[in-house]
């Protein structure tokens, strides 16, 4: 592209990968800057002992195998804190609903929500709702933006501190959440449930125990995403054992059927974390004892051999480069 070249706006930039990255260098990094932002973070730390995240949620269709739009939106939101070592507090919410939108279905994905929210103990304390005209009529639609504040429960050093022979651990299956809604949309038969899970309490067990270096979950852009994004412009890399990401027989057979790996796929209640070597069996341990964390793996370690690469070995000894996705294989997922 040339410099100069107007960008026209596609699906693909709101996928999380290099399109994603594109926008935001060419196009909003002119006009909203600020240091916070510049880290790439799922929040933004303030008053030194506070995080804010905020995200917007336009998954296709609202219902799905295994969860909704509003279970979605504050397990995102809850998630993107836990990464950050914050405790979720309080939330404000946005709904944009489409004109013709069913009232009883609003209210079993506000019911949703409600749960997820007891679950997690935390209190909304402003919200706000628009309704606009439909795009589609006979499928009128609906979009939340979920904002929440968490105060630092443990400081996270970050990528600063992620070192040579540091391990890697995903805590639970990876793909399953877009390969449910993928299935869905294509009225395939399938027993593939979304993993939206909230997963401040799992995190919370590992924090009260173990110094943990850096945290994120892989939504857009699965595994592939996130893992590009911790080697970047550092002097590690990352090798991946693809034997031990833990990937159901469901999920496995999907990708094969439909030509996507699994490891581009986004996930809703599974987070990448990097710990020291010495403390990677009592991980596992940790996270195996609770209801989300029980399919935990150590997945890789990093290394100095290949810096800013993300390498992938299969069982059978071959490798190959695991780079960011172009754009996202399955768009608005989330």
């Amino acid at each position: 592209m040339q410099r100069g070249e107007i960008l026209k706006i596609r699906l693909t930039h709101g996928s999380g990968g290099k399109k994603t990255e594109e926008l935001i260098r060419r196009v909003f990094s002119k006009y909203i800057s600020s240091d916070e932002l510049s880290r790439m973070d799922d929040g933004g730390i303030f008053d030194k002992k506070y995080v804010v995240s905020t995200d917007s949620f336009v998954v296709n269709p609202v219902f799905f195998p295994g969860g909704n739009i509003g279970d979605l939106s504050i397990c995102g939101t809850v998630n993107d804190l836990a990464s950050m070592g914050a405790q979720p507090l309080y939330f404000t919410l946005g709904f944009i609903i489409e004109e013709g939108f069913d009232s009883s279905a609003l209210e079993e994905i506000l019911s949703s929500m409600k749960k997820r929210i007891e679950e997690v103990g935390i209190s909304v304390i402003s919200a706000d709702t628009k309704v606009v005209e439909a795009r589609d009529p006979e499928r009128p639609g609906l979009f939340i933006n979920s904002t929440g504040i968490g105060r630092i429960y443990r400081e996270i050093p970050g990528l600063d501190a992620v070192e040579s022979g540091d391990v890697v651990i995903v805590t639970g299956a990876v793909g399953e959440h877009g390969f449910a809604v993928l299935s869905h949309r294509l009225n395939l038969t399938s027993t593939i449930k979304s993993d939206t899970r909230p997963l401040w309490s799992l995190i919370k067990n590992l924090l009260d125990r173990i110094p943990v270096k850096f945290m994120r979950d892989p939504t857009r852009g699965g595994l592939a995403q996130t893992l590009n994004e911790i080697v970047d412009g550092r002097n590690y890399g990352i090798d991946i054992e693809e034997g031990k990401v833990p990937i159901s027989e469901e999920v496995r057979g999907l990708s094969e059927l439909l030509g996507i790996d699994p490891l581009e796929v986004a996930n809703e209640g599974c987070m990448i974390v990097v710990v020291s070597e010495n403390h990677a069996p009592k991980v596992i341990n940790i996270l195996r004892q609770h209801p989300y964390g029980q399919n935990a793996s150590i997945i890789g370690r990093v290394t100095d051999e290949h810096p800013g690469v993300v390498v992938v070995r299969n069982p059978y000894g071959a490798r190959r480069i695991l780079y960011k996705p172009i754009g996202e294989k399955l768009p608005r997922i989330c």
